[in-house]
């Protein structure tokens, strides 16, 4: 086999992907609408004033009110639901404490649970708000970011809290909150008009998040703002909504849609909201900084007024997700509940089409067997059996170059002063023994699309997170804990601290001594540099996967030990009797 050509179109597979991943751009967006005007969005730096009123395409900005001095002790509903726990502040009215039952920080149970949304009053401010604007030109006295609402009842499976808060001019707003048994919670927002005037008024909803979080940057993973409008998946990064909205005035994108949804995603949590699914609204991802301070919204407004006359009552309802991106989950929320695309909550990549089937096959054998890490094995023998003739054609063209071996080392004395000619009769071997020196690439095009995928499924997806193997293998999304540098904890230091190249576990060990025996069973490059290359491939490897998930280490492991058994098999069938490993 020319090894040459393997080299290069492995490197060109890698390259492909990397690229295709990393610089194509998303599916575009539906045409944006009509940008919203600058006297619309009422400026970062001005708190809403209580007693002005906000024009129908804006939802309040109010940077200054978020990051102003804030009680630590305000008075609170309680959640408790059966997968979260917190409480609801009714200074301002908002969602902003909120802990995952069952989801801890580490693989220590003993460690804390997850806290995804953060009072003011905490160094991370993130949170969930709901209200009302007026119609243009209105002297309406409206809730904002200082009310002290009153309140009463709990948020549980059942039970439903009660905030409310009268205006003193004849408006009374209330919110009803309650959640279900996992992570959607259901807002009943309400104004009741006992003035002697109608009133026309525009419900909102946001998500704040009043700092910038620390992301991982990998291009594989989207974290940040995320919304399906008009049925298209929108994305944007936090570098890139603080980049657009410094240029068109804090709103970095908008959009009208009349269903959808939108949120702040990190890796493994999602914080979305849901408006009424027939209820034409504009949403907005948003950019808001104040003396350095940045901050990031999302929001919905309704298109339509709600005009409230003497006497009467307008109301609305909306969802908000607080939670972990459960894919069964995400799914069932997304059919049972209507809500297009929400399961793409989870960055599935372009090749959604390889990604979600594999996850869905391992998920299949883990609710099996129980385990995660035997899962990925067993995934790996059934791809492996997949593709078995492609590769049994391949390796058994290897085999038959491995029986030409002297006769091309005949050629090459043959023709070493005629490069030209030894190609050609090279070629002419190939044909008359029915030999395509190329075969062997077709297992290697194969794997790189479904070793791509499923690191994305590994690194991307939450019921990997924190999932054991056995031995020392606490969480197969994370690398290999034990380092041969540091004899494997003997040593009392950390070598990653110098460099991360510093870190070799056991797993990929075993991958690399793998690799090197699977590897001796191919035909020796006659080319001594070529030969030189190759000898350094299973340590280049072996760094390489040492910084990936070990699940990740562990199925290119299987896959080496499955490639080495069926390359041996074909080499005794080839007549290769005793096959003896190619000298270095």
């Amino acid at each position: 086999m020319d090894q040459k050509r393997l080299i290069t179109a492995i490197a060109a597979s890698i390259l492909i992907v990397l690229v295709f991943q990393f610089f194509v751009p998303h599916p575009p967006a539906p045409p944006h609408q009509a940008q919203q005007s600058s006297e619309s969005v009422p400026a970062a730096s001005a708190p809403a004033a209580s007693t002005t009123a906000a024009a129908p395409s804006g939802v309040p900005a109010d940077l200054a009110a978020a990051t102003a001095a804030v009680p630590r002790e305000v008075p609170r509903l309680k959640i408790d639901g059966a997968r979260l726990s917190g409480s609801i502040s009714l200074l301002g009215a908002r969602l902003d404490d909120v802990v995952l039952r069952g989801y801890h920080q580490s693989v220590d149970p003993k460690s804390p649970e997850e806290r995804i949304l953060e009072p003011r009053s905490e160094a991370q401010p993130y949170y969930v708000q709901f209200g009302w604007s007026a119609a243009p030109d209105a002297k309406v006295r409206l809730p904002d970011s200082n009310t002290l609402w009153s309140g009463s009842g709990e948020v549980a499976p059942g039970k439903t809290a009660t905030l409310s808060w009268d205006n003193g001019e004849g408006l009374t707003f209330s919110l009803q909150i309650g959640v279900d048994a996992n992570y959607m919670f259901t807002i009943h927002q309400a104004v009741k008009n006992d003035s002697g005037a109608a009133v026309t008024l525009y419900p909102w909803s946001r998500i704040r998040r009043d700092y910038t979080p620390e992301t991982l940057g990998y291009y594989i993973l989207h974290e940040g703002p995320l919304g399906v409008f008009g049925g298209t998946l929108k994305e944007q990064t936090y570098k890139s909504v603080k980049s657009d909205g410094e240029k068109k005035g804090g709103v970095a994108y908008q959009a009208h849609s009349t269903g959808g949804w939108l949120g702040i995603t990190d890796k493994y949590w999602l914080i979305a909201l849901v408006p009424d699914q027939k209820t034409p609204a504009t949403g907005s991802f948003r950019h808001i900084s104040e003396g350095g301070h940045d901050a990031y919204q999302v929001d919905y407004l309704a298109d339509q007024p709600q005009t409230v006359a003497p006497g009467a009552e307008a109301e609305t309802t909306l969802r908000a997700f607080a939670g972990a991106k459960e894919v069964h989950l995400l799914n069932r929320y997304e059919t049972e509940g209507n809500i297009p695309l929400f399961s793409y909550a989870v960055d599935w990549g372009w090749f959604f089409f390889i990604t979600k089937p594999i996850f869905y096959a391992i998920d299949f054998l883990y609710g099996l067997i129980g385990n995660f890490g035997v899962a990925i094995i067993l995934f790996t023998v059934f791809i492996k059996l997949l593709f078995f003739p492609l590769a049994n054609k391949s390796y058994s063209s290897m085999s038959k170059m491995k029986l030409l071996g002297p006769k091309m080392k005949e050629l090459r004395e043959q023709y070493k002063d005629d490069p030209a000619k030894m190609q050609q009769a090279t070629m002419a071997l190939y044909k008359a023994e029915k030999v395509n020196p190329a075969s062997g690439c077709l297992p290697i095009f194969v794997q790189i699309p479904v070793f791509f995928s499923l690191y994305k499924v590994i690194f991307t997806t939450i019921e990997m997170r924190h999932a054991p193997f056995f031995g020392w293998i606490h969480d197969l999304s994370a690398v290999d804990p034990t380092n041969i540098f540091n004899l494997f904890g003997l040593l009392p230091f950390d070598p990653t601290e110098y460099s991360h190249f510093l870190h070799l576990g056991v797993w990929p060990l075993i991958m690399g001594f793998s690799m090197y025996f699977q590897q001796k069973l191919n035909p020796t490059p006659p080319d001594p540099m070529q030969a030189k290359i190759f000898q350094w491939m299973p340590v280049i490897f072996t760094f390489m996967l040492a910084n990936f998930p070990a699940g990740l280490v562990i199925y290119w492991t299987t896959n080496n030990i499955l490639t080495f058994a069926q390359q041996w098999v074909i080499m005794r069938h080839t007549h290769l009797d005793k096959p003896r490993m190619a000298r270095s």
